[in-house]
């Protein structure tokens, strides 16, 4: 082998010393950066799961909305239809007593729609604002404050009815 210029003692502690630096590069860096590796990937997978159940809970909130506004709109029809019904019968009794009646009876009725209509609207919109204040907290992974984001999330609410009347 001397022949060929390869010392064999050499050669071997070269080998040794190869097969060592090997084994600690596996054990020092290899395994770390893999494990960190799939760590990494396995919070990506939970956050992407966790996006999903959110996504979910928000299609789920946003078709209970969605009924309880009809519900609400066929209650206010059935309210003005019995309105109707005991303003013609009241027209029938007394002409003059009757119309006055029945006016007042609308009025009432309209008015009781509209405050109905409203404190389904503001429980909508506090069940929303738990919604959302449960869905940020989930998505940022923090408390928040509830009270502080219920007043905000009101204020904007209260803030886009005026600008839609308007």
């Amino acid at each position: 082998m001397e022949g060929l210029g390869i010392n064999l003692p050499t050669l071997i502690a070269q080998i040794i010393n190869f097969a060592l630096l090997l084994g600690l590069l596996y054990l020092v860096a290899y395994k770390p950066v893999m494990r960190m590796l799939d760590e990494r990937s396995r919070r990506i997978k939970e956050s992407m799961e966790q996006t999903e159940q959110i996504k979910k809970q928000a299609e789920r909130a946003e078709e209970e909305v969605k009924k309880q506004i009809a519900a609400a709109g066929k209650e206010g029809l059935g309210v003005l239809a019995r309105a109707a019904r005991t303003g013609e019968e009241m027209r029938q009794k007394a002409q003059q007593a009757a119309k006055q009646d029945a006016e007042s009876l609308i009025t009432r009725a309209r008015g009781e729609i509209q405050r109905e209509r409203d404190e389904a609207i503001d429980e909508l919109r506090q069940e929303f604002a738990d919604l959302t204040i449960l869905t940020a907290g989930k998505v940022i992974d923090k408390s928040l404050d509830k009270e502080a984001h219920r007043q905000l999330i009101e204020k904007v609410l209260k803030e886009s009815q005026t600008l839609k009347k308007g």
